[in-house]
């Protein structure tokens, strides 16, 4: 009998879930597992990540690393922090996160989604509630950022945090040409590109 593996996430989605309940699953799950949450007004999503969405937010990542390094950036990168206010009745882990302009306030101003399957939870109004100034949502082929301005999210064709440069065009060419070149001459080819935009 031959098994077919799901190669993206799965998912589980439970309704009527208390906070309370939401936070001793967090509790009892501990920092050191493989499954994300999202809470939103109790109902609770849980994703397990697998292959393909790992492998495009880890060059992400890379991505993230190199842009920052570039333009001489503080960060401190927090990965599926769990982001989670009680009194708005959400919460979340983003597939990662980042620190660069607000790190005393406690949220990241950037956070990655890295969308596969249709989730039943959308996770900007969870992020909006949040008020987390940038959204990266990556979609394999297409990347779309959103910028949190007057209390609601704009679709941008750049990058407020970094430096408006077009990022919604050129990270999808760069990450599908890691498949050709490697992640090594892809991230080469990506800093040669920053080069060029920022001189």
């Amino acid at each position: 009998m031959v098994i077919l593996a799901p190669t993206h996430t799965n998912s589980v989605i439970l309704h009527h879930i208390s906070w309370n309940t939401f936070e001793r699953i967090l509790l009892e799950t501990g920092g050191d597992r493989h499954h994300r949450f999202a809470y939103n007004q109790g109902i609770l999503e849980i994703m397990t990540p697998l292959m393909p969405h790992e492998h495009n937010k880890r060059l992400l990542e890379k991505i993230i690393d190199t842009l920052v390094e570039e333009l001489n950036l503080n960060v401190k990168s927090t990965g599926s922090l769990t982001c989670k206010r009680e009194d708005l009745a959400r919460g979340v882990e983003p597939d990662s996160s980042f620190y660069i302009q607000n790190e005393p306030i406690m949220r990241p101003d950037l956070v990655i989604e890295v969308d596969y399957a249709s989730s039943s939870i959308d996770k900007l109004p969870i992020y909006l509630a949040l008020g987390v100034p940038e959204v990266w949502r990556y979609n394999e082929p297409v990347m779309q950022i959103y910028s949190l301005s007057e209390d609601k999210y704009i679709p941008c064709n750049g990058s407020p945090t970094f430096a408006n440069l077009p990022l919604n065009t050129e990270v999808p060419r760069f990450l599908a040409s890691s498949l050709q070149v490697g992640e090594v001459s892809m991230i080469k080819n990506f800093r040669s590109w920053l080069k060029t935009q920022t001189s």
